[in-house]
């Protein structure tokens, strides 16, 4: 009987090289493909609580501890949206570094997160708005992506209240599109501006000179970025980029090529281990605890390596007979 409590437990790791498919470009088939990393999420009954209470690589959580105020289904449809957005940005970058000409163009204004000031009033975006919420028009002036919505915005008073169309993300537009009003409030790093109040989600899309196309199923979450990027150079270019190990990896990745953190270190550590990979490259800017604990979980056999961007995680494969040939 399923209760009010989630898991955070190894998952599985998955070669990114057989999930690629590309039309026009050469294609260097890797014969050492790089991992990336899952962590499982589900719903537990009271029994499999019991076990993952006493189980040191599962962490057990309340609704609350799970997904804090979003709506559960709120956040898979975010998650969903992050990995389209990671595989974006990896497109982005991978081409861009192998000289192809790349650009992005702004996508949908989906709310990731709402932002309360000290003392929201009732008309507040963090009390009428919520994570998945897609903005389509503001004041009747159609939004459809993040700049003309940012256009739109602009000269906004503070305290003044603006009318916003809205829908739910991933469902039928017309059942669930609204009209609700919302006061301005001042941003958090320049309170003269005036804001809606919420992060909006990456919703990004890369135009590259071919068709590329990375498989993940119903996987969510920005956390591959870094392995869809060393992944994409190595189809692309000639040699294993891996070189003769084994390396299995997890990070998110911006335009830049920084190495972003990820969430359930612990447990993909486990999973990465059992697979049998001998380098583990995992984001820098985790904290130093969460670090250290993977690396007491890799043992002796799998090197937790942290790299701050692609640029250490090349260096740290050219180390084992690999990265970039050019």
């Amino acid at each position: 009987m399923p209760i009010q409590r989630w898991e955070t437990a190894p998952g599985e790791t998955n070669a990114v090289g057989p999930r690629l498919t590309f039309d026009g470009a050469k294609r260097y088939t890797s014969t050492n493909p790089f991992l990336f990393v899952t962590a499982y999420g589900t719903q537990l009954t009271a029994l499999e609580s019991f076990v993952g209470w006493v189980d040191a690589d599962i962490n057990v959580q309340t609704k609350k501890q799970r997904f804090g105020n979003v709506n559960p289904t709120a956040q898979r449809r975010l998650g969903y949206q992050a990995m389209i957005g990671a595989k974006q940005i990896a497109e982005y970058v991978a081409l861009k570094r192998l000289g192809y000409k790349v650009s992005f163009h702004y996508g949908s204004v989906i709310l990731e997160q709402v932002i309360c000031n000290a003392a929201p009033t009732a008309d507040s975006a963090c009390k009428l708005l919520e994570p998945g919420n897609v903005i389509d028009a503001v004041n009747g002036k159609p939004t459809l992506t993040l700049d003309v919505l940012l256009e739109a915005m602009q000269g906004a008073k503070l305290d003044s209240v603006v009318a916003l169309t809205i829908h739910d993300l991933n469902s039928n537009a017309n059942e669930t599109r609204r009209n609700v009003k919302v006061r301005l409030i001042p941003s958090p790093s320049d309170p003269s501006r005036a804001i809606i109040g919420f992060v909006p989600a990456d919703t990004r899309t890369v135009e590259v000179p071919f068709e590329v196309n990375i498989d993940t199923d119903t996987i969510g979450g920005p956390s591959a970025g870094l392995a869809f990027t060393l992944s994409l150079l190595d189809e692309l270019t000639p040699g294993p980029l891996a070189g003769n190990i084994k390396v299995a990896t997890t990070g998110t990745i911006d335009e830049e090529g920084n190495v972003g953190a990820i969430g359930a270190l612990h447990q993909k550590t486990v999973a990465v281990k059992a697979s049998g990979a001998k380098v583990f490259l995992v984001p820098a800017s985790q904290s130093d605890a969460e670090i250290a604990d993977a690396k007491a979980v890799a043992g002796n056999s799998l090197a937790v390596i942290p790299v701050k961007t692609l640029d250490e995680a090349l260096k740290v494969l050219q180390k084992y007979g690999g990265g970039l040939k050019q």
